[in-house]
């Protein structure tokens, strides 16, 4: 995606916001619909002409399909896109939205007394390296000609129920919605060659798992997931090993 493109959705992204919540939810209440805020959102930054909204397209439903090709707004659970995907790659171009929450505020819910706390910020910041967690999940198809990938990094409210198992009610509780507030970035991948940006400057010539958790700020167990990916993306390759670690470069 170049420039020109993610300036229109930029632009896009303040309308759909003002389409979305200040009449659709200002009369149904957040959260009521059948499509979730942050879904809908997005649909209309990235399609604001809604004759091209939830149209069949190989035996499936496709959240968007125009003139360029297919898009799919996923904001989680890329195993269930597995199937469709399979499909739409066979004859068009697809985009896959997926958002991240970069900067999250969060709002509790108490249903029982129907109060509503104010929002505050949440200590964790999100990195364009968590979405390998669902990359991973349909690794063998991003290698396709056919396949693109944004990934859109949001500044969010996030509503939630106080509905979980521990003494505060906080541990295991449900998400109620979720409301964007702004695009930090888009980070595109049209091609494998551009995962060459999942690679953080900081890792050495040659590097691990342990490095490049330390170098990208996610989990070891992340980060094993993530070299996996880049592995088999042709970005990186394995050289060897240090006792029972893998040893990787960059091709």
């Amino acid at each position: 995606m170049n420039e020109k493109q993610q300036n229109m959705i930029l632009q896009n992204f303040v309308k759909a916001c003002a389409l979305v919540l200040n009449n659709e939810h200002k009369a149904n209440g957040i959260g009521t619909l059948g499509e979730k805020s942050l879904h809908a959102i997005l649909k209309h930054t990235y399609e604001p002409d809604v004759s091209c909204h939830e149209k069949k397209e190989c035996g499936y439903y496709a959240d968007i399909s125009n003139g360029e090709g297919i898009i799919e707004i996923q904001t989680r659970n890329f195993n269930t896109l597995r199937r469709k995907l399979q499909e739409f790659l066979q004859e068009r171009p697809v985009r896959i939205v997926y958002p991240l929450a970069r900067c999250k505020w969060i709002v509790w819910i108490d249903k029982e007394t129907g109060e509503i706390t104010k929002k505050r910020k949440s200590p964790r910041t999100g990195r364009i390296y968590d979405a390998f967690n669902e990359l991973y999940k349909i690794k063998l198809l991003l290698p396709d000609p056919n396949m693109r990938i944004d990934i859109v990094m949001i500044d969010l409210t996030e509503y939630r129920n106080l509905d979980g198992w521990s003494s505060d009610r906080k541990k295991g509780s449900s998400r109620y919605e979720r409301i964007p507030e702004n695009i930090a970035e888009i980070v595109s991948f049209d091609r494998p060659a551009d995962y060459k940006m999942m690679i953080p400057p900081e890792l050495p010539e040659r590097f691990n798992a342990k490095d490049y958790a330390g170098a990208s700020g996610i989990s070891l167990r992340n980060a094993r997931t993530a070299l996996n990916v880049l592995n088999h993306l042709g970005v990186i390759a394995r050289t060897g090993k240090k006792g029972n670690t893998n040893i990787f470069s960059l091709c």
